[in-house]
């Protein structure tokens, strides 16, 4: 059985530094995809950040782009969300989620997700 598992979450100041940890088992980490996704408040899922099976190649959205480093260790199979001068406007549930297939970049909204962690970030 495929399980992520997110943690790190939590409430900090405008400004402030935050990093979640995805914890997963049921599937061999290291041939997957990972991608992180959040879901700020009265408002749909946005995709923040993707990172290849080797961590080399990772992608974000623009307004994460120089704040957000993504990062994975296949030995632990755990991805992170390193999160740096968070704003107000990162305040949402984020969720880990794995790639559909293996070696494939892809995900789906729906299948292979964590639970999520709620990041709340104040003024």
């Amino acid at each position: 059985e495929v399980q992520l598992v997110e943690s790190g979450g939590g409430l900090v100041q405008s400004g402030g530094s935050l990093r979640l940890s995805c914890a997963t088992s049921g599937f061999t980490f290291s041939n997957y995809y990972m991608y992180w996704v959040r879901q700020p408040p009265g408002k749909g899922v946005e995709w923040v950040s993707g990172i290849s099976t080797d961590g080399v190649t990772t992608s974000y959205r623009d307004s994460v782009k120089g704040r957000f480093t993504a990062s994975r260790d296949n030995a632990k199979n755990t991805a992170y969300l390193h999160m740096n001068s968070l704003k107000p406007e990162d305040t949402a549930v984020y969720y880990c989620v794995r790639g559909v297939r293996p070696w494939t970049d892809t995900w789906d909204a729906v299948k292979y997700w964590g639970q999520g962690t709620q990041v709340t970030v104040s003024s």
